[in-house]
């Protein structure tokens, strides 16, 4: 499989190095440029790939191309890839519709929307997606392959993307402010700066693993920490009673709202 990508940033290089991890395809077999060619040269050099100086020399070497731009940059970089009949085009651009992606790229390609997020940098991804009406399921395949390879992946209805990047998407900035609020309480009642920063660091990473990995719902594993007139349930009436479980639900609903806008204003 030829894989081309356009645009050589960091969630490239995360998707890049998964994919070799994975064996999906090997590094000769990998493309790519940017508009800043240092960028893709850096990433060749890294990775083992082939770097190009045009959009539409990786859009000729591969089938399968990989749309890493910034939204605002998403048209530009799709003229200057030039006819893509034949192809298939995936995009992790926040917020550019499939609709969109249909009406700037030339040639009619097969088209997948995906939203990652961050955490894909070490391999600890969360990415939902959506495939356009040519998209195939061995088109959906190559997607769940691609971006499995840095983590999870779900296959979502495009009208749930925007949800996807409240949640996902914009949700490690949440678990940061978390994290730090945590370890700020732990600095409060004594501890060192960094031993706080580390305990809550753990405390969050065992917590979500204990959910993934038991498969129990959040609130019964909750239960399993909170006896009865214990520290814990003092400390879970404190966060009730400041309203954290509402400002977290408010967040998503925040930011999936936004990408919706974005969405329309591009």
């Amino acid at each position: 499989m030829q894989i081309g990508f356009i645009g050589s940033g960091k969630m490239a290089s995360a998707l890049l190095e998964g994919i070799l991890q994975a064996g999906i395809t090997a590094a000769p077999d990998v493309f790519v440029t940017d508009k800043f060619p240092a960028a893709a040269q850096a990433l060749a050099e890294k990775t083992g790939a082939q770097a190009r100086t045009t959009n539409a020399e990786v859009a000729g070497a591969a089938g399968t191309l990989i749309l890493c731009v910034k939204p605002g940059d998403v048209p530009e970089a799709l003229r200057e890839a030039g006819n893509l009949e034949g192809k298939l085009l995936i995009s992790i651009a926040a917020g550019v519709r499939l609709s969109r992606l249909r009406e700037w790229a030339a040639g009619g390609p097969r088209l997948i929307r995906v939203m990652p997020n961050t955490p894909a940098l070490i391999g600890q991804g969360a990415a939902a997606y959506a495939g356009g009406d040519t998209a195939t399921d061995a088109d959906l395949a190559v997607a769940e392959r691609i971006f499995g390879a840095t983590g999870v992946v779900a296959r979502v209805k495009e009208d749930l993307l925007d949800a996807v990047t409240g949640l996902s998407g914009s949700g490690p900035a949440y678990v940061y402010t978390v994290i730090e609020s945590l370890a700020d309480g732990g600095v409060l009642m004594g501890l060192p700066r960094e031993i706080a920063l580390r305990l809550a660091s753990q405390t969050v990473l065992g917590a979500a693993a204990m959910v993934l990995k038991t498969g129990l719902h959040p609130a019964q594993l909750r239960d399993q920490v909170a006896s009865p007139g214990g520290t814990t349930i003092a400390g879970l009436e404190a966060l009730e009673d400041a309203g954290l479980r509402a400002a977290l639900i408010a967040a998503v609903r925040a930011a999936t709202e936004r990408s919706g806008e974005l969405g329309a204003e591009g």
